[in-house]
């Protein structure tokens, strides 16, 4: 996904929802941080963005994404991308992710004002989802330096419970760090 597609889908989202305030959680988010020109081509394949809602108890406005814009929609079909309402607890995040956050700041977003997650801690969270691809994407950042294995383990230690969750993404950064270490 390039920047100006989800800047499309944050815009449509805008128009479907009426809320401003959404936070892009899933790998698409580093588009936040980065242009795609920066980003390895593991870090963009994805077509599709989850977009939450900072006000959304009742995850309405998700389903109106889901609905509107989502997989399968005739946006799917007409552009190629689509977006993926959730919840924000979709993710698991470190401890401050609130504070982190980095502002989408692209004009093609419209009235949107939403935000992404720092890329350290999308990359936690997408090693707690533990999915091949997930790790693909955290080894495709690591590797291209865009993130710092060293402010991952920071991150992961402020992972809520089960401590087992920690232990695993700890062990996963690790084994990438010792043979740099060599």
């Amino acid at each position: 996904m390039k920047r100006s597609q989800l800047a499309h889908i944050l815009r449509a989202a805008y128009v479907i929802t009426r809320d401003p305030n959404m936070l892009v959680i899933g790998s698409q988010s580093i588009l936040g941080s980065f242009t795609e020109e920066e980003l390895p081509t593991d870090a963009t394949r994805s077509i599709e963005a989850d977009v939450a809602f900072l006000d959304d108890p009742d995850e309405k406005k998700s389903d109106l994404v889901d609905g509107g814009i989502g997989e399968e929609s005739r946006f799917h079909q007409t552009f190629g991308t689509y977006g993926q309402g959730v919840s924000i607890s979709t993710a698991t995040l470190p401890a401050g992710w609130e504070d982190r956050l980095i502002p989408f700041d692209d004009p093609e977003a419209g009235d949107s004002r939403a935000r992404c997650l720092e890329p350290h801690d999308l990359v936690v969270s997408k090693l707690v989802a533990g999915r091949e691809k997930d790790f693909e994407f955290a080894r495709a950042l690591l590797d291209a330096r865009l993130v710092r294995a060293e402010t991952l383990l920071e991150r992961a230690e402020l992972l809520p419970p089960p401590v087992s969750r920690k232990r695993r993404v700890i062990r996963w950064i690790e084994a990438r760090i010792i043979p740099e270490r060599s």
